[in-house]
């Protein structure tokens, strides 16, 4: 599955198409989209996105996405919004996903996911309730502890590390499983 790229092409504030446009920064010189007309930098930082490995009753759901293949589930994620704690979104994107309550969100790291330009902060939340799915989620399986795997990206070395806080090393996904699981293969 690729990824959805969108381009800033013109500055934000008057309209003018963006150049890449090389000026003096605090690191040093730097190469950057700018609007030549008004200054504005578009600095392409890149986004938060919050992650949770939501356990309930001792065991860890995963979902998947509409837009995925079947056979791929992972944590729930999703953009903090304007205003609020990472502690108050990851609460909230579990909340409007899954319909379940947390109970405690604790911390598990910060993770890169440089190919979408995205930081991941990852939380353990431990949750309950009865799981009904938003419109963005079709399928969702709770997993044993030992029987979860992971996957070699951002949230999947998240769910690896909290792992081994549980006294579990963690086993990924092969590069041919995570390719099949990728493509919804069989």
């Amino acid at each position: 599955m690729t990824a959805m790229r969108y381009e800033t092409r013109f500055c934000t504030h008057c309209a003018t198409p963006l150049a890449p446009i090389t000026l003096l920064e605090d690191s040093g010189e730097k190469e950057r989209l700018r609007c030549a007309a008004c200054g504005w930098t578009h600095w392409n930082n890149p986004a938060p996105v919050l992650a949770a490995i939501v356990e309930v009753d001792g065991r860890v759901l995963l979902a998947r996405n509409a837009l995925w293949p079947p056979k791929m589930f992972a944590l729930i994620t999703g953009f903090m919004e304007a205003g609020e704690s990472p502690e108050e979104g990851i609460t909230r994107e579990v909340k409007e996903e899954t319909n379940l309550d947390a109970l405690s969100v604790t911390l598990v790291g910060a993770y890169e996911f440089i190919r979408m330009n995205q930081v991941i902060i990852a939380y353990h939340v431990r949750a309950e309730g009865e799981v009904r799915l938003s419109p963005e989620l079709v399928d969702h399986r709770f997993y044993e502890l030992d029987k979860l795997k992971c996957w070699p990206a951002g949230t999947g070395y998240a769910l690896a590390d909290w792992l081994r806080t549980r006294g579990h090393e963690p086993v990924f996904f092969t590069a041919e499983e995570n390719a099949e699981r990728r493509r919804g293969l069989d």
